[in-house]
């Protein structure tokens, strides 16, 4: 087992001050009361070999810290809203006192609103990234002052132990072999696809294509005709699959990359009098209660999980690492595939959200 040593730096790294960031700190929130958080809880698949060894612990109890939760984008998003209530309770059952920012899908707020619970003094950090880059100068400063900061959903760029301490996610890539693979037997392994992407450059968008075209690649009597971006935005997916569409009519099946995306596709095929889940399969990945549903009915064909419920785990890694405990560089966690067996079940339950 390789274990790296995590140690506060000496100095910050000056391409913060090229950033623009200064030290007027935001107000800080409690954050959304949604309780929504509840459901399946997540179940670790993998957990990388590599450990983070804190050299010197604070041993401080949980009642006597400050966490900070910097989300990504607005809870509009149902992903995000249990996201925010599954961190919210996992720090407040732990005993230490919970903040929380909102960048709502703005690079450079999130950047000043992770700088300013720095600045305010929190114990540590648990951030979802907007994107892989524009964190960095932030990310220094909290290693300077010894402020652990746990990585959530995306990954960002940097080396685990130095630039944070640990990423907590899902395995994109094989969300998009399986999602591929549900295309596959959606369609009998024959005609055109459309797929509806997320971010540019996000490495969530980039492996779920990656993994989606090496699986379809195997299945030679299907072929990806269309590729656009949805920007993970209902209105803007409902826009390209109806562009997408139009060019190529004879589409058999749509992959999204999120389920707020598949939204957007389902009403995009009906404007064009297309019934979804018969004259064209879907299949998509996150685990939204609407997509999931519309599985259990029919109109989806299968749902790769995201499960959003990373407070428990993200909790911990900062309490193991605060008692001198080692962390793991990777958390891996195991997602469900909701097809017409389980669907229903995912949604009394309370694991699709």
């Amino acid at each position: 087992m390789k274990s790296n040593t995590f140690l506060p730096a000496a100095i910050v790294i000056g391409s913060f001050a090229l950033l623009g960031v200064t030290s007027c700190a935001a107000p800080l929130s409690a954050g959304p009361s949604n309780s929504s958080g509840e459901g399946a809880s997540q179940v670790v698949e993998r957990e990388s070999a590599e450990k983070c060894t804190n050299a010197s612990p604070s041993k401080k109890a949980a009642k006597d810290m400050t966490i900070g939760f910097a989300q990504s984008e607005n809870e509009q998003n149902p992903f995000r809203a249990v996201e925010t209530a599954s961190v919210k309770a996992a720090v407040e059952k732990s005993g230490a006192k919970y903040v929380y920012t909102n960048a709502g899908g703005d690079q450079a707020k999130q950047l000043t609103d992770v700088q300013s619970m720095i600045n305010q003094g929190v114990d540590a950090l648990i951030v979802a990234p907007i994107g892989a880059t524009g964190l960095q100068g932030a990310f220094a400063d909290a290693r300077a002052k010894g402020i652990p900061v746990v990585t959530i959903d995306r990954k960002t760029s940097g080396t685990a132990c130095t630039d944070y301490l640990s990423f907590m996610g899902s395995d994109f890539y094989q969300q998009g072999v399986r999602a591929a693979k549900a295309v596959v037997e959606a369609t009998g392994g024959s005609g055109s696809i459309a797929e509806v992407q997320g971010a540019p450059g996000s490495d969530v968008a980039v492996e779920r294509t990656k993994g989606f075209q090496d699986e379809i690649a195997k299945n030679p009597g299907l072929k990806i005709v269309a590729q656009q971006t949805g920007n993970w935005e209902t209105s803007k997916a409902q826009e390209v699959v109806g562009q997408m569409i139009s060019a190529n009519p004879d589409v058999k099946a749509v992959y999204t990359h999120a389920d707020v995306m598949a939204e957007g596709a389902i009403t995009a095929l009906r404007n064009f009098g297309k019934v979804p889940g018969q004259d064209v399969k879907i299949v998509s990945i996150d685990g939204l209660k609407s997509v999931v549903g519309g599985v259990a009915t029919g109109e989806v064909q299968a749902v790769v999980e995201t499960n959003p419920r990373f407070g428990p785990a993200a909790v911990k890694a900062i309490l193991d690492w605060t008692a001198g405990t080692d962390v793991s560089q990777e958390v891996i966690m195991k997602d469900a595939l909701y097809t017409k067996d389980n669907a229903q079940a995912a949604v009394d339950s309370g694991a699709a959200y």
